[in-house]
């Protein structure tokens, strides 16, 4: 960091500049972030210095906290210190990396350790980069700004292959129908025999879940982006226990969530 801490701004001056600066580049939302340290003033600095530059932030005391803000938040990017008390840079990297919803979620590493050993170290651990302290905090602007396009581009390019996919998961759907007799699509809504607090926008995307379609086809008929529809499945998966798309269609054909 630099020797002039970084001021906040307002949560309204914050939230105006978001789409100009800090919006992902296909939906003008708010880029959220998870910062992870464990040293107070570095925290505060750093949130008001990102707050300011347009971003969402929450922040961690440790990979503990970090772990649980991250399954609670679903945060866009994990800004994250490596030598923390508790659970550490690379044991929160390791959770995060071994957890379907949240395994590709960039990260990274903020530490006082700036050996090219170490960034080798963090690297293979599997961060996607790697700044040593002190620093610039418009770098790590920058390199926020970095991984964030890089991970639209990858979501951009999976949702182009996941086109050859909707064919076979169609399938898995009638047959998920047939063997709970629940007809054909449009063949009238069971009533629920559970109660969960869906959104409407989730109630929408369910629905066109167990209809067969994927994040693309989903993102084009309720008009937002394909990386808003992945965080509502991902909501989805949580609220309703499940892992995998055809878990969730199960799930909702088995309690009468969808018709």
């Amino acid at each position: 960091m630099s020797n002039d801490p970084p001021h906040a701004s307002g949560g309204a001056d914050a939230e105006a500049t978001v789409q100009g600066d800090a919006g992902g580049a296909a939906t003008g939302t708010p880029v959220r972030l998870l910062l992870v340290d464990d040293e107070p003033g570095l925290r505060t600095a750093v949130k008001a210095y990102l707050e300011d530059e347009g971003f969402t932030v929450t922040t961690a005391n440790d990979g503990e906290e970090g772990w649980a803000a991250a399954q609670a938040q679903m945060p866009d990017v994990v800004i994250t210190d490596v030598m923390m008390p508790r659970c550490d840079g690379y044991g929160l990297l390791k959770r995060l990396r071994a957890d379907e919803r949240l395994g590709g979620t960039p990260v990274i590493f903020l530490t006082a350790k700036g050996m090219t050993a170490d960034r080798i170290a963090g690297f293979q651990a599997g961060a996607d980069d790697y700044i040593p302290k002190p620093f610039d905090p418009d770098e790590l602007v920058a390199r926020v700004h970095n991984v964030v396009r890089r991970q639209e581009r990858l979501l951009a390019e999976a949702a182009r292959f996941a086109d050859a996919d909707i064919g076979a998961m169609a399938r898995q759907i009638t047959e998920i129908r047939s063997m709970l007799g629940g007809g054909a699509p449009g063949a009238g809504k069971p009533v629920p025999d559970v109660k969960l607090d869906f959104t409407p926008r989730e109630a929408s995307v369910l629905q066109l879940v167990a209809e067969g379609m994927m994040n693309k086809e989903i993102a084009r008929r309720l008009e937002t982006s394909i990386r808003n529809v992945e965080k509502y499945v991902s909501r989805l998966f949580i609220k309703t226990g499940t892992a995998s798309r055809t878990e969730l269609v199960r799930f909702a054909l088995e309690h009468g969530l969808v018709e």
